[in-house]
């Protein structure tokens, strides 16, 4: 499939499940993959990206490494955009194998379980955050955003790249927390205060849906639910802030 017809298809979900390819749009988020051990397999360009040095310097970067590249229209390329404001380069990547029964985790583990999560933005920011408070892997039960979405790569800043993050189902998830002796525990404003109980050695967190919070299935698996200390006339945090100030507090 010629390039620009393929990232024109990657824009739907199903295409990319398909296909096992993302796309990686805008100058940070190609350098950042350039930067990780994920597999290009190609890029697409308009003249607007040797406008300036950086974008220049990234085109010679593609050049030595011997990507595919196709040179498009401005117009052309904005048919293959997602952004409003496109800045002329596009890659098209291989999404990881990443399974849930082969993942290597380190002595004190730290799992970050999104329950639903739906917001791209959202869920490209709690990428970021698990990855900056050491999360061995993240874990997109039913009903999350796809992983690999346009908006959730851009969001993550790189960090999608390098640190596993996969799409689970919750009977995995009981095998896998159960066979590692793993506890659950779940953000919700009615639990006790996240300081109040140190945490354990090995921990996966839950964070819910921005709207209607933790499904069933993850208050039927949760062994505690923690809350973080609020002003009275706030109802609750965005889902990634919770998050980091959660990640924070658990790192190992």
């Amino acid at each position: 499939m010629k390039l620009l017809t393929l990232a024109r298809d990657l824009q739907r979900r199903r295409a990319r499940e398909r296909q096992g390819l993302f796309v990686a749009e805008g100058v940070r988020a190609a350098e950042e993959l350039l930067r990780s051990p994920l597999v290009v397999r190609g890029a697409l360009v308009s003249p607007s990206l040797g406008a300036s040095p950086r974008g220049a310097a990234l085109r010679a970067m593609l050049a030595e490494r011997g990507i595919p590249l196709l040179e498009v229209s401005e117009r052309d390329f904005e048919s293959a955009a997602a952004t409003e404001s496109p800045q002329g380069v596009l890659l098209i990547g291989e999404v990881p194998s990443w399974r849930l029964e082969a993942l290597t985790l380190p002595e004190r583990p730290r799992l970050l379980v999104l329950d639903g999560v739906q917001d791209p933005g959202n869920v490209g920011t709690l990428l970021r955050t698990a990855a900056a408070f050491g999360v061995a892997a993240t874990l997109a039960m039913p009903g999350t955003v796809d992983l690999w979405n346009g908006k959730v790569v851009r969001s993550a800043m790189g960090a999608l790249f390098h640190r596993p993050a996969l799409s689970c189902t919750w009977a995995a998830l009981d095998e896998f927390l159960r066979d590692r002796a793993i506890p659950l525990w779940s953000a919700d404003g009615a639990g006790e205060r996240f300081d109040a109980v140190p945490p354990p050695a090995a921990l996966a967190l839950a964070v819910g849906n921005e709207g209607s919070g933790l499904s069933a299935d993850a208050l039927a698996r949760t062994d505690r639910r923690v809350s973080i200390p609020t002003a009275p006339d706030v109802e609750s945090l965005n889902v990634a802030v919770a998050a980091g100030i959660l990640l924070y507090y658990l790192q190992s």
